[in-house]
């Protein structure tokens, strides 16, 4: 499971993509907009930037902005700053591995092994997301619900 963090950097990120006009956005409107902590949200955003995922500029018609376009942002390098590796298990981080405490033979141990293909998985799919997947899979969501009738009181 993601992080809150990466939750909230995935939202404000998604935002900055919408709102891709060039001018940065600032701080209190992406927490508004968004419904994040703004303290907290500083702290992702800083992080970000020294990610090289954002941009900043201070003072008058300053904020933050992408640094690339949102197509060439992956999902992947967004959780890699902020959560690190993506390991089910901690035998299978790619910083500092460590064996579980009760297992005899990494190489033959049927519970890595298998989650070792879920890490695969994950991975590659994060790999092969970007910002613009996410900013036109929820375009594409806000349209088809636009379209179904609201029968609700």
């Amino acid at each position: 499971m993601i992080s809150r963090k990466t939750k909230y950097a995935l939202q404000a990120l998604g935002c900055l993509a919408e709102h891709a006009s060039g001018e940065p956005m600032l701080i209190a409107d992406l927490a508004e907009r968004e419904r994040i902590p703004r303290k907290y949200l500083e702290a992702i955003l800083v992080a970000l930037r020294k990610g090289g995922v954002l941009t900043s500029r201070a003072g008058r018609g300053g904020g933050y902005q992408l640094a690339a376009p949102a197509g060439e942002i992956t999902l992947a390098r967004v959780v890699a700053i902020l959560d690190g590796d993506i390991a089910p298990l901690p035998c299978l981080a790619d910083t500092n591995p460590v064996r579980c405490d009760e297992c005899a033979d990494l190489d033959t141990c049927g519970t890595r092994l298998v989650m070792l293909e879920v890490k695969r998985t994950v991975s590659a799919t994060l790999d092969g997301l970007t910002l613009a997947d996410l900013v036109e899979r929820a375009r594409d969501a806000r349209a088809r619900r636009r379209g179904t009738p609201d029968f609700s009181i």
